[in-house]
């Protein structure tokens, strides 16, 4: 009995320890664990180095461009240099293809039509594109890893960026923001062709890389420098060059599907250029439309002035030689009339006059 009932104890014991002791968490998984970091990273970026205000929903006018950067151009060369990696410096395309390699930024597909999409269906399986272009990696652990001499950048000569310029009616004023990049892949050149075929990546959110390119340093000048502004402040301050290739249109048609020669290619980009320059200055009432506000009192008073300054300078010679003749038969005529005086006979009366006397 004694054996028997130390058992029974011993049983209450481990089954009142076992459930006293908190249920067994899940495991963890990896794929959460590194959601979590690069989220706790990316929101680290983005209030350690904040940007520009977004463009508001409710803007009243807007229009959106698509343009296509050229990188040999002096301009866009900050976005180039260096190709390769020299210490902690890299271009762009180095940068924005290890945040997305890493995972810290999502990039989408590029569609056959050009047009930009940043839905969930969208996104760009980066294995998929490193084995379509030809890019050498490594897998450890499930992880992606490309060296840097690896890295293509020094084939990415060329961006499509969308810009939006649109009318703040809280402020009053015009601005020009970035939404989209995607780097461009210049192949096929060789000593045989000098065409070169053109290989858009993919595209990304401005807004998603907006806080990691406030980190990037870019040359900013070629005759000091030592002077130096982030990629953020390049795009933030349209520093940028390039083409109209693409308008939103309702047609979805691109510039080269109507115009057919180089020549109305520049026509129809200088057209929009100035559409858009006209829209912006008919809004205020000045530059190319006529101004007609009223004067005020000051403006009208000082008008008057200048128009009698105006016509006396053209009136001044002909009123001098009328003045100068009627002082001239002014002396004459008191000239005759002393002479007459003196040849008056001496016996004339003095001339009288009476004053009435006051009583």
């Amino acid at each position: 009995m004694k054996r028997i009932l130390s058992l029974i104890t011993v049983t209450l014991l481990v089954a009142s320890v076992a459930t006293a002791q908190p249920q067994k968490r899940r495991p963890t998984t990896q794929s959460a664990t590194e959601k979590a970091a690069k989220a706790a990273a990316t929101d680290r970026a983005s209030l350690m180095f904040p940007t520009i205000v977004s463009m508001p929903e409710d803007v009243v006018w807007k229009r959106d461009i698509y343009r296509q950067l050229d990188l040999t151009k002096d301009k866009n060369a900050p976005m180039y240099y260096p190709v390769e990696p020299i210490g902690r410096q890299v271009n762009l395309f180095t940068y924005l293809f290890r945040l997305i390699l890493t995972g810290r930024v999502t990039a989408y597909t590029y569609k056959l039509d050009g047009n930009e999409s940043f839905e969930e269906k969208d996104k760009l399986a980066v294995k998929d594109m490193l084995e379509r272009y030809g890019i050498y990696y490594e897998e450890k652990d499930g992880k992606l890893t490309v060296a840097d001499s690896d890295v293509p950048s020094a084939e990415a000569t060329r961006y499509y960026i969308k810009e939006s310029i649109y009318m703040d009616q809280r402020t009053g004023t015009f601005s020009t923001k970035v939404t989209a990049l995607c780097p461009i892949l210049m192949r096929g050149a060789d000593e045989f062709t000098t065409d070169a075929t053109p290989y858009p990546l993919f595209w990304v959110k401005y807004d998603d890389v907006a806080s990691w390119l406030a980190k990037l340093p870019m040359m900013a000048s070629n005759l000091n420098n030592v002077t130096h502004m982030t990629a953020d402040d390049f795009f933030a301050m349209n520093r940028y060059e390039g083409k109209i290739y693409k308008t939103n249109n309702m047609q979805g048609k691109v510039l080269a599907n109507y115009c057919p020669t180089d020549s109305d290619m520049v026509a129809e980009q200088t057209r929009i250029e100035k559409e858009i320059s006209n829209f912006e200055k008919n809004v205020w009432g000045s530059g190319f439309m006529p101004d007609t506000t009223k004067k005020d009192s000051v403006d009208a008073e000082m008008t008057v002035k200048a128009e009698k300054t105006k016509r006396g300078f053209l009136f001044g010679r002909s009123k001098s030689k009328d003045t100068t003749s009627k002082n001239s038969s002014a002396n004459e005529n008191r000239a005759t009339a002393k002479e007459e005086k003196n040849d008056a006979p001496a016996n004339t009366s003095p001339r009288v006059s009476a004053r009435r006397q006051r009583r």
